[in-house]
């Protein structure tokens, strides 16, 4: 099974850009990936009130080949139980969080309460890591060491110019996994999978912003053995979903 873990949707006018659970599904398909994770491409509470509504009812009717992040914002009172309702009653499988649009540093007190709640619940936490100031890998180092029970992935493993501190953290702090999309060197993915090894990097393309079918291409072209690429491309991301590979 192939499985993405880093897709969107929305209907929101806010952002610009109109994603159906279709849009995705499609996107999957010329890619050859089995399933994926959805979330928003805007915070909760937002501009579009219907965020969590949207993805559980897209979820709900993809047959299982869609499953949900609940993209929260942690800051406002009522987080923590908007992502433990998420997680219990609408059947999300991790939580997104994103400093550049929240504005919440990933060692605040909020955003560490709501990671330790994951973590609590079982779900992992998926960070925009890049190259912004406030996700770049050491930033987000200091948020592994504050919830040493929760997996913490890396979304983009550091962009474009913080991918080798990427690896460091990640060598650094074992509940921490890097995620593959818009990073452009598949030889990184080589070099993290030969330092922190294969069961801790997954796939991902950030759909629609990059295309699955290129972002798949990178772990092609990365030069993994045929296990260490069936764990990247889907078996580490559905131990992390509980899904059956």
């Amino acid at each position: 099974m192939i499985i993405d873990l880093h897709m969107h949707l929305d209907d929101s006018e806010f952002v610009g850009l109109d994603v159906s659970p279709r849009d995705c599904v499609a996107g999957m398909d010329r890619a050859g990936v089995d399933s994926a994770v959805v979330m928003t491409l805007v915070d909760f509470p937002g501009p579009n009130p219907a965020a969590l509504n949207l993805v559980a009812e897209a979820c709900a009717a993809s047959h299982e080949r869609l499953y949900g992040f609940a993209r929260l914002d942690p800051g406002p009172d009522g987080a923590l139980d908007l992502l433990r309702s998420a997680v219990t009653d609408l059947g999300f499988r991790g939580l997104k969080l994103h400093p550049v649009s929240t504005r919440a540093h990933p060692a605040d007190d909020a955003t560490i309460a709501i990671v330790r709640l994951a973590g609590e619940l079982g779900v992992p936490t998926l960070f925009h890591c890049g190259d912004d100031a406030m996700t770049a890998p050491l930033v987000l180092a200091d948020t592994a060491a504050a919830c040493p029970d929760a997996t913490i992935v890396l979304g983009h493993m550091g962009g474009y110019y913080h991918v080798d501190e990427a690896i460091d953290v990640a060598q650094r702090h074992p509940n921490i996994v890097l995620e593959t999309s818009a990073m452009p060197y598949p030889h990184k993915i080589r070099e993290a999978v030969d330092r922190i090894g294969a069961h801790r990097v997954v796939f991902g393309s950030d759909g629609p912003m990059a295309r699955p079918e290129v972002e798949r291409q990178k772990i092609e072209f990365a030069g993994l053995s045929t296990d260490q690429t069936a764990l990247v491309l889907g078996g580490n991301a559905a131990r992390l979903l509980g899904v059956s590979a």
